[in-house]
């Protein structure tokens, strides 16, 4: 008995370790400017495992995946962002996965997928627009009239990264949960 939970908790490990990895890829592989003029807001499709990673193995796996992703890609492909960007990049993708991951863990149907990823995506906005408006400004050393200038662009940034995602994990994580459950 004890040596399959072992075995189990292995598996699980692995599995979230090659979804870290993916992650990274992806990040590594896909990152453009969705803005001209704020080119430093960049989409990626690095959160699509991490998605597929909570909606497979529940919000609190899903927080573990956010953190190590983005400590690894804050500290190798994202090094630029430094400290900040490993912040931002926890704050917003951890705030999907508790949201997004506890609904659909309590509704695991295609609308609870759905609401999830809606309730997931709008969560993850407002945070942002919360996170900006308060922690850009100690480390960008700008005014929070900046901030709240360029919020436009960082409200629509993350709308559009945290929904396209969202999307694609919608499509993708049947196909690939088969894998992640066997």
């Amino acid at each position: 008995m004890e040596k399959t939970n072992v075995s189990k908790t292995t598996t699980k490990l692995a599995k979230m370790g090659l979804l870290v990895a993916i992650s990274i890829v992806l990040v590594y592989l896909i990152h453009f400017p969705i803005f001209p003029a704020v080119a430093f807001l960049e989409y990626d499709p690095a959160d699509i495992s991490i998605m597929i990673g909570t909606f497979a193995f529940g919000p609190l796996a899903g927080l573990a995946l956010t953190v190590v992703t983005a400590v690894i890609q804050g500290l190798t492909v994202s090094a630029s962002g430094g400290v900040y960007g490993i912040l931002m990049h926890i704050i917003a993708t951890g705030t999907f996965v508790l949201v997004a991951g506890n609904i659909y863990r309590v509704n695991k149907t295609k609308k609870g997928a759905i609401i999830a990823l809606a309730v997931g995506v709008a969560s993850w906005v407002i945070i942002m627009i919360l996170a900006n408006l308060v922690i850009t400004p100690l480390f960008m050393g700008v005014t929070r009239d900046v901030v709240v200038g360029l919020m436009p662009f960082i409200a629509a940034f993350n709308f559009i990264k945290a929904g396209i995602n969202s999307i694609i994990t919608f499509f993708l994580y049947k196909r690939v949960s088969k894998f992640l459950h066997r």
